[in-house]
């Protein structure tokens, strides 16, 4: 029973997780001032961490912290890339959808995101990841 209780509750985990990957990826608003745009995004990536880590999805906290970091260090008067929460949202995707023996993957998505941390966040730790 327990086993059955959990399964339902990493299922509806998933569908979070699928939920805010899309609100990531959907066409903003274009009336969105870019605070607003920044805080909805990072709003999205933290329920991302929230869903994701009961069930040991570390791949997609990882990634949805990168995020997080980024958009938090962004400029609130605008001129934040975009692409890179794109980027982010589209690596979470995938990771979403690997088996998870899928291990080579996973460490290559999550490589590839540290590079896009390391060079737009030049403080970040260099060992993480």
């Amino acid at each position: 029973q327990a086993r059955t209780n959990l399964d339902a509750l990493q299922d509806q985990a998933r569908d979070i997780i699928a939920r805010n990957i899309a609100a990531l990826l959907a066409k903003p608003d274009p009336d969105l001032i870019e605070p607003l745009r920044l805080d909805a995004a990072y709003s999205a990536s933290s329920q991302i961490i929230d869903a994701a880590s009961p069930f040991s999805m570390d791949d997609l906290c990882t990634a949805a912290k990168g995020l997080c970091d980024l958009l938090d260090a962004a400029p609130r008067q605008g001129g934040f890339d975009w692409r890179i929460a794109t980027v982010h949202a589209q690596a979470m995707k995938v990771l979403l959808s690997l088996p998870p023996e899928e291990q080579a993957a996973r460490t290559a998505i999550l490589t590839n995101l540290h590079e896009v941390l390391r060079r737009k966040l030049p403080a970040a730790d260099q060992s993480a990841g």
